[in-house]
């Protein structure tokens, strides 16, 4: 994207050219060019630079959990959201995992408060009373997650919460925290974090009203160094490691889970033209609200199977994930729905037929445990005989982390508060690609 071009000879900017400079020096840019064209005045603004995944997410939520890996632009999104917020009367907090994080990274760091504040508004910071104080009014007191205690008395409209998988009490300060949020008529919490497999955040991804968004390190890749990226990916390139801190995701260190970080990111790659069959696999949920709706799409190809969509849907009606399973078999062009009928039995058929679902529909039987099930898949994962192949790029998040996870030990002490819905639609799809007996395409009705 060009943002500016003067006549011969002028020198040409563009998004790659800028991006790292702070608020200040894009200012003092701007103000410098030379008569004529000149960069237009959003490239002052948040907005010109915001990638996707900072874009604080739409709908009704009370919390945002942003996980994302270094460099991914975590601390931005938190001091952009709680600064459009932060207005004359409004009273906000700052935890990070000490009051010297608080100040060094969300105050004053490059894409602190205070550096990334609008020409006018920049807060002032106030040490001995540990608050943030904007020329419009509004406050935020900074606290530690070191000291749940503090939180106890305070009452704020909103706050922003950094690096919760590093607090040393984050459940009893998340906790605390939330008791404060009662000011105005929607008090709301962000949290930014690169993900631990600890038992909080688990808990927090799973809980009613929270949204949570991701962003791997790559997406932020114009605002870094490129040394750096590629260093950390030399180093680290498909490991546990890579997967949790430049991917964002939930990684366990389990030596009994089936897939392991670095099997799974050798196994993304391109999808084929064709395919000699293709299934959606669901695993139904037979209530509105309960657990997700595991909606896998895959394919098979020779001897290689191919995951081309996670369409898992949550707090659908049953007749409402139904509909979706039908517009995957059209877009994909799907030969057969794959349906566990442990729940629901027959109603999964009827409820698919209803839909408009008019392939063969499949209904399977879970008799084994799920990690008897998955084995045979794990297998395939081994043997180099799976592809993930985004329609989009980047990875199925969601879907990694609940296979790292499936026959870990932590499975069945509830610490993940959720069924790996995602996990075993995949494990129904493969299976019935290149397990049992290879399902075969079959006349559709026209």
């Amino acid at each position: 994207m060009t943002i500016w071009q003067a006549g011969t000879g002028a020198q040409h900017w563009n998004a790659n050219s800028i991006a790292s400079l702070p608020p200040e020096g894009i200012t003092a840019w701007v103000d410098s060019l030379p008569p004529g064209p000149k960069a237009p005045d959003e490239v002052r603004e948040w907005g010109f630079w915001i990638n996707p995944a900072q874009t604080p997410p739409a709908g009704d939520w009370h919390s945002w959990l942003f996980l994302g890996g270094r460099g991914a632009g975590k601390t931005r999104a938190g001091a952009e959201w709680l600064a459009a917020l932060a207005g004359r009367g409004v009273r906000c907090a700052l935890i990070g995992p000490s009051l010297h994080d608080v100040r060094e990274v969300m105050i004053e760091g490059p894409s602190g408060l205070k550096r990334t504040a609008r020409k006018g508004n920049r807060p002032s910071y106030e040490v001995s009373r540990r608050r943030l104080r904007w020329p419009d009014g509004g406050v935020a007191y900074a606290f530690s997650a070191e000291d749940p205690e503090s939180l106890r008395g305070p009452q704020f409209h909103y706050a922003w919460a950094d690096e919760f998988c590093a607090w040393r009490h984050p459940a009893e300060t998340l906790a605390m925290l939330r008791m404060g949020l009662r000011l105005g008529e929607t008090p709301r919490l962000c949290l930014t974090t690169t993900p631990k497999p600890i038992r909080a955040l688990r808990h927090l991804m799973t809980e009613p009203g929270v949204a949570v968004t991701r962003a791997a390190t790559r997406d932020n890749a114009e605002n870094l160094a490129p040394a750096f990226l590629e260093g950390l990916r030399g180093l680290y390139g498909g490991t546990r490691l890579a997967a949790q801190e430049l991917e964002g995701l939930v990684v366990d260190d389990d030596n009994r889970a089936l897939w392991r970080a670095d099997d799974l990111a050798r196994c993304y790659g391109s999808r084929p033209e064709r395919f000699d069959m293709v299934v959606v696999a669901v695993d139904p949920s037979t209530t509105a609200g309960g657990d997700a709706c595991g909606i896998v799409v895959a394919g098979r190809l020779g001897e290689r199977g191919y995951v081309l969509e996670d369409a898992t849907v949550s707090g659908f009606s049953p007749l409402g994930w139904a509909q979706v399973v039908a517009s995957r078999v059209i877009e994909h062009g799907a030969h057969q729905v794959i349906a566990e009928a442990n729940q629901g039995g027959e109603m999964v058929r009827s409820l698919l037929a209803m839909s408009g679902c008019d392939v063969p529909i499949e209904l399977v039987h879970a008799r084994a445990g799920k990690r008897a099930r998955a084995e045979p898949v794990a297998a395939l994962y081994e043997q180099g005989r799976v592809s993930h192949c985004p329609a989009k790029g980047g990875r199925f998040a969601e879907l990694d982390e609940e296979l790292m996870a499936l026959g870990s030990e932590k499975w069945g002490s509830g610490e993940f508060g959720k069924s790996p819905d995602r996990a075993d639609a995949l494990v129904w799809a493969l299976s019935a690609l290149l397990v049992n007996g290879r399902a075969e395409p079959r006349l559709r009705r026209v």
